[in-house]
């Protein structure tokens, strides 16, 4: 019932998907880009619930190039309290498992950067990145512009966190390229 007067008091016009009582919008225009709702996704982590969150690709995009120099933004919506200061071991770590040492070694200072803008996020709070090719990445917390980072290769290594060949959580990846 709750989920019924939750839609109902949407706003007349905003199409939607719904996931676990979150709301994503199922396209954004950003920097005059069309950017399409891929797919939603629950992330669990030992069984609790982390987030919900979104992939948009640049319209027209295959999902098998999701992680190219093509425009896209995952939203993450949390479901739980977690330290700013956590974010950049987990980060590092997912991001280590998808690319060499090499190419780790030339992001760091990026990477370095990228963990310093995380700020504490409590149940509700909603973090973006969005990566437009020849402008880079940037990270909003619920609509807050924090930083942007530039390079297709950072936006790439970033985003493999979700969607690489080792990424975060299998089934999430599924999720969210809209494959389950």
């Amino acid at each position: 019932m709750l989920a019924a007067i939750a839609f109902v008091l949407l706003p007349a016009g905003l199409n939607a998907a719904q996931i676990d009582g979150a709301y994503f919008k199922e396209s954004l225009i950003v920097n005059n880009t069309m950017l399409k709702l891929t797919g939603t996704g629950l992330l669990r982590y030992w069984g609790f619930k982390a987030y919900v969150g979104a992939l948009y690709l640049e319209a027209g995009c295959p999902i098998d190039e999701a992680l190219s120099d093509r425009a896209k933004r995952i939203e993450i919506q949390y479901k739980r309290s977690i330290k700013g200061k956590d974010f950049g071991s987990a980060t590092d770590k997912s991001i280590a498992k998808n690319i060499d040492p090499a190419t780790l070694r030339h992001l760091r200072p990026r990477l370095d950067y990228h963990n310093s803008l995380y700020e504490d996020v409590q149940p509700g709070d909603r973090y973006a990145l969005t990566y437009i090719p020849g402008r880079g990445t940037e990270l909003t917390l619920n609509g807050e512009p924090k930083g942007v980072i530039e390079g297709a290769d950072f936006a790439a290594a970033l985003f493999s966190i979700w969607l690489g060949p080792k990424p975060l959580n299998k089934s999430y990846k599924k999720q969210i390229l809209g494959l389950n």
